[in-house]
């Protein structure tokens, strides 16, 4: 049993040789474990930390690694002295619980008869109850995988579903560094995907808020940018685009698609940190894009900045970062499409 402990119970390092009783000062040979002038127990500081990390075993219910611990202990007592009997007695009282735990789980064993070794195999198996807990995450990525790999082919299915997972994985860091409570992805397949995320007692700031939603086509910009880089060393062009221009164009078209201002999207958490003339900002930022790279999106991101200019509920204050860092995500995003204007045109 000591050996397989060996590697969860505390160890102590062998303290340094005490030459001189720590009470009267009298000298010690080599070795002495008790003051022959006073009978003061020489290495009591040790031993005291000992007895607080068995101690500390015992309250946790971890009744082994408690006895090997106050094994130790009996390194450094004669065993004529009253201390020494003392932590003997310590152990026998620590064998008697794990008796008492091995009688009882012997009593389960006889009473379940068969289905002991399952339910025992269950209770170890902690990776199958991760599982289990993540298993809406886990069934909604392969229904969402499997339905655009029914339609387009598993290698663009699969890329695409990474893609939004890894968009909605932006979401779910930005959310955490906060302190928020955040649930992982759940696909929806033919709509996309959303991450819950709940706000603290104090609510959540315009900037927090707008940081959370942008990091999702942040992290959708560095997939897309990837899948990029990979396209140009595989040496495919806007004449011969492959696999990965394709993802890296979808990629950017729907990160710059979920920056739209409205409703389920994005933008829609993003602009509401902005005032009235950072939003007048943005709108003549997208019709410039749009005329430079005639991409859709870009018109639909002015339509919904007219919209949400109409409704006049932008912040009272004026966020900076934020304008600045939506107008970049949105320059970038329309530089990647423009490097990889080839969309699927075929079935990978």
């Amino acid at each position: 049993m000591a050996d397989a402990l060996a590697g969860t119970i505390p160890q102590f390092d062998t303290p340094e040789s005490i030459y001189n009783c720590p009470n009267c000062s009298h000298w010690l040979p080599a070795g002495t474990l008790v003051c022959a002038e006073c009978q003061t127990i020489v290495y009591s500081d040790h031993l005291r930390n000992i007895a607080l990390a068995a101690t500390a075993e015992e309250n946790a219910g971890k009744w082994a690694e408690a006895r090997e611990v106050w094994k130790q202990a009996l390194l450094w007592l004669p065993p004529d002295t009253k201390q020494y009997a003392a932590v003997g007695q310590r152990i026998a009282l620590v064998d008697a619980k794990l008796r008492a735990e091995v009688d009882r789980k012997a009593k389960w064993t006889k009473r379940l008869g068969p289905l002991a070794p399952i339910l025992v195999f269950l209770s170890k198996a902690k990776w199958l109850i991760f599982l289990l807990s993540k298993a809406k995450f886990l069934l909604s990525f392969a229904g969402f995988f499997s339905l655009y790999w029914l339609l387009f082919g598993w290698k663009f299915g699969l890329g695409f579903t990474i893609g939004i997972l890894i968009h909605e994985m932006g979401h779910f860091v930005a959310a955490k560094r906060r302190g928020l409570k955040v649930d992982l992805p759940i696909f929806m397949p033919g709509l996309g995907a959303y991450v819950r995320w709940y706000s603290d007692a104090m609510g959540t700031s315009l900037d927090d808020r707008s940081a959370i939603a942008l990091a999702g086509p942040t992290f959708g910009l560095l997939f897309a940018a990837l899948c990029g880089g990979i396209a140009r060393w595989r040496g495919e062009t806007a004449d011969t685009p492959g696999l990965w221009s394709a993802l890296a164009h979808v990629g950017a078209w729907l990160n710059l698609l979920n920056l739209i201002p409205a409703y389920i999207f994005d933008g829609a958490k993003v602009v509401a940190a902005l005032d009235r003339m950072q939003r007048w900002l943005v709108l003549a930022t997208t019709l410039i894009f749009f005329g430079m790279l005639h991409e859709i999106p870009f018109l639909l991101l002015g339509v919904g900045m007219v919209w949400r200019l109409w409704k006049d509920d932008g912040s009272e204050k004026p966020h900076s970062k934020t304008l600045a860092h939506l107008v970049l995500l949105m320059f970038l995003l329309g530089m990647t499409m423009y490097v990889f204007p080839d969309p699927m045109r075929r079935r990978y």
